[in-house]
């Protein structure tokens, strides 16, 4: 366990590496663009002249040296990809899987990994991705990239966060949602049991077009070898790099800073920090991920790619929890979905977020949730619809193409066909008749029902709100209410029943005469 561990060294930047006449260019106004997963980075790199902006470099690493206990980690998520393959005007970091942004599943791991601090790199002017990062994360800090130089540029995006001093620094991407907490924590362990570079991997079905992860015999990591530059031998091993990444928070600026740009495309690669680190004698290390885990997302196939892998995650951990699904890959779930035990779910039913569910609770084919909560033994659907604030207590029953929306059915209350319930407070073991709609808006502003315990409801009324109907109240059926009524007694609001007789076989004798005259 890295926690509470120490296992830091005095850091010294390398003055005479850095300054010497021919020595590494450091990243200019630090920048990113990840490339697409199955074209992992790894330039050559060629001696070049120092820069001023390499001064800087040495300069905030110097502020690092400093060891702490316990063990202090910043991740930094890289969320500056343009995403023009989604051909969105939403920023691809905020498109959903599961019903919350990519970022956010990303911010959500590390938080579960108890990474505390974060720096989110975020392109120009995408405010909304930095307003979702600060909403997700109030603590974490937020910085642009103006221009895009490279994945190891992106990271140095962040260098005022990183030069803070951290034992840990994570690298992570914010197209890459399904990440797991525990896949961070093992990065972290990485870096505890001694290594300066832990690099995540995974074992490709088909390694084709992904970097490849290089290992000596012990099998330590020796480097990232993009698929163009490998040999034949190298092509043929299927350990892939995941891009995602774990370097001693202490060292990091000192070898980004003497990562080169001397590769076909101009751009600093983080993979390039594996060789250097080599180059310095440091410990460098493979964590093994599931395949499935480390999707990136570039366009909508992807993202409908990593909806399937964590939808099929939701439905086992539901059915290992007690959940009964009759056709589990007909149902979705949303992140943050709670079930109870013994529950059954028909097929094609989908969770919006927001959505709690008793002990007990069957919810039948064809039925839509969101925002709402569901009681003990209560029954849904089929073809229901729960919007926000629809709350059921136990034993209360919906049925079919029903529509409950912010309204409250208390316990054993019936709502069982074709009814709109909005904005209302139904009591205890009260029976609303199907076709009933409670009338909650006036084109301006919205009001109340409230129907009391054991009142009944007949079919096809209609209920003018705000408008309160007592406990063991009747409405006969047809009924426009728009005046209170009282406990226990009948309302009735209709045009009032008249009868003539014989009307009907006279209207049918004149229409057929007409019929027939029109033949003529």
């Amino acid at each position: 366990m890295y926690t509470g561990i120490n296992r830091s060294k005095s850091f010294s930047c390398r003055f005479s590496a850095l300054f010497r006449p021919k020595g590494r260019l450091a990243p200019a106004p630090p920048n990113l663009h990840r490339n697409n997963l199955k074209n992992h980075w790894r330039g050559w790199v060629a001696p070049v002249f120092v820069t001023p902006f390499h001064q800087q470099i040495v300069a905030t690493a110097m502020l690092s040296t400093k060891p702490s206990a316990p063990r202090k980690a910043l991740a930094v998520v890289l969320a500056a990809g343009e995403g023009t393959r989604m051909k969105s005007d939403t920023a691809k970091v905020l498109h959903a899987v599961a019903g919350r942004s990519m970022l956010a599943h990303v911010l959500a791991s590390v938080a579960a990994a108890k990474v505390a601090d974060v720096a989110v790199v975020v392109g120009p002017g995408r405010e909304d991705v930095r307003a979702e990062a600060q909403k997700l994360a109030p603590h974490s800090q937020v910085f642009v990239q103006t221009e895009r130089l490279g994945t190891a540029h992106a990271v140095l995006a962040a260098q005022e966060a990183i030069a803070a001093g951290y034992d840990d620094l994570i690298v992570l991407f914010a197209d890459t949602p399904l990440v797991t907490g525990e896949t961070i924590h093992a990065l972290r362990v990485a870096l505890a049991d001694g290594a300066s570079v832990a690099a995540l991997g995974f074992m490709a079905d088909n390694p084709f077009g992904y970097g490849r992860l290089l290992q000596d015999d012990a099998g330590r990591l020796m480097a990232i070898r993009e698929e163009k530059d490998a040999s034949e031998a190298e092509r043929a091993i299927r350990l892939s790099n995941a891009g995602l990444m774990a370097i001693d928070g202490r060292r990091a600026l000192d070898l980004m800073g003497r990562i080169g740009a001397e590769n076909a495309k101009g751009e600093y690669y983080l993979t390039d920090i594996v060789e250097l680190a080599r180059a310095d004698g440091l410990e460098t290390r493979v964590v093994v991920a599931d395949e499935t885990e480390v999707l990136g997302v570039n366009d909508r196939i992807q993202l409908a790619q990593a909806e399937a892998v964590l939808q099929t995650r939701l439905r086992r951990a539901a059915m290992a929890a007690g959940v009964t699904m009759i056709a589990p890959e007909t149902v979705f779930f949303s992140h943050d979905t709670l079930l109870g035990r013994d529950v059954l779910i028909e097929p094609h039913v989908v969770f919006g977020p927001g959505v709690t569910v008793g002990d007990g609770v069957v919810i039948h084919a064809f039925s839509h949730l969101e925002g709402a909560t569901i009681g003990p033994m209560a029954t849904i659907g089929p073809y229901a619809r729960l919007r926000p604030g629809a709350r059921l207590a136990d034993k209360a029953k919906v049925g079919n193409f029903v529509e409950i929306k912010n309204a409250d059915i208390a316990q054993g209350a019936k709502v069982n066909h074709l009814t709109y319930i909005g904005d209302a407070d139904i009591g205890a073991n009260a029976n609303i008749g199907a076709g009933t709609i409670t009338c909650n808006y006036d084109g301006f502003f919205k009001y109340r029902t409230v129907i009391g315990a054991n009142a009944f409801i007949g079919s096809n009324s209609a209920l003018v709100a705000p408008v309160t109907i007592g406990a063991g109240a009747y409405v006969g059926s047809g009924s426009v209410v728009t005046k209170n009524v009282a406990d226990d007694a009948l309302a009735v609001a209709r045009g009032r029943q008249m009868e003539i007789s014989g009307w009907a076989k006279n209207f049918r004798a004149m229409q057929t005469a007409k019929k027939e005259k029109a033949k003529k």
